[in-house]
């Protein structure tokens, strides 16, 4: 009989997106198949009982199902390469990057990648500049939507920055795009497959926290309703924020397309949500990947 490998579920920490990463956790658990793995789940709120755990326990890999500080911003991902643990998804720099907008846009703008116009603003500092309305105010390091705001008009500007504030101490104003919203996952380290991609509609016309995570309040369509040489592009751009970020394992990079056809990339992000609403278990599944399976892939992508 082959041993089973010893796999921790690291989740929950202490970010503004804990829910989300204990609903991803949980259906990871749910998920890991039983007769290949022995795996426990690890709140990463409690470091000491973390620290414990990972050294007694001596996990081959971990299945990083945090979201936020802590967790998607290289810093988790720097403590276990120190103790020399195995765990999906991306690196130090590449995490770090990603999770840092201001930043990310710099490097994937500068590789060619078209993204949104943004003011930069840090706590203290007036608001100069103007964007045009709407405009999206979110802080810089957060996923999920959380702290994200349409502001129409620009007496709505100052309540969504300072709200954003209450995550961050930088925020972004950035240019409001309008069209199909998209969004593309990869899986692989060295060679990439680009997984089907997916039409987001969500039916309050924001895809905000709500949509995102209430069942039923955003169509999810795979593949997504584009022509083949929009996919085609966006499946290009989309290994190119992969490749240039120096992601591994898995991402999945947020795209708006234009009435007239150009591509706006959003985000890129290297731990999408595996919760029961989430795009890269839906794409996977599209791909003829079971839930347990696409786990499988990671786990393997993570020994690679």
């Amino acid at each position: 009989m082959t041993a089973k490998r010893k796999i921790a579920v690291l989740m929950g920490g202490t970010s503004a997106e804990r829910d989300v990463s204990l609903s991803t956790g949980r259906q990871i658990l749910g998920a890991l198949d039983e007769s290949r793995y022995s795996f426990n789940a690890l709140d990463t709120a409690d470091m000491p009982g973390l620290l414990k755990s990972l050294a007694e326990d001596q996990p081959e890999v971990a299945v990083i199902a945090l979201h936020g500080k802590g967790g998607e911003d290289g810093t988790l991902q720097g403590l276990l390469d120190l103790l020399g643990i195995p765990y999906t998804g991306s690196g130090v720099l590449a995490s770090a990057l990603a999770m840092d907008k201001v930043m990310s846009k710099r490097v994937l703008t500068a590789a060619g990648v078209l993204m949104p116009q943004d003011i930069t603003l840090r706590r203290g500092e007036p608001l100069t500049g103007e964007i045009g309305l709407p405009c999206i105010v979110k802080p810089n390091a957060l996923g999920s939507t959380i702290g994200m705001a349409i502001a129409r008009t620009n007496a709505e500007i100052l309540p969504a920055v300072d709200a954003a504030f209450g995550y961050d101490d930088t925020v972004l104003i950035e240019q409001f795009i309008t069209g199909t919203e998209i969004t593309v996952p990869i899986l692989g380290n060295a060679t990439l497959e680009v997984l089907p991609i997916v039409e987001i509609v969500p039916k309050g016309g924001f895809y905000n926290y709500e949509a995102k995570y209430t069942a039923g309040a955003t169509d999810e369509i795979v593949p997504a309703r584009i022509s083949e040489a929009i996919a085609s592009d966006a499946r290009r751009i989309a290994q190119l924020c992969h490749r240039t970020l120096g992601c591994r394992g898995m991402s999945r990079t947020d795209m708006i397309i234009t009435p007239e056809g150009r591509i706006y990339t959003l985000e890129v992000n290297t731990i999408p949500g595996m919760t029961p609403t989430s795009l890269l278990p839906r794409s996977a599944e599209a791909a003829g990947y079971s839930f347990s399976a696409l786990l499988d892939r990671l786990i393997t992508l993570a020994l690679e």
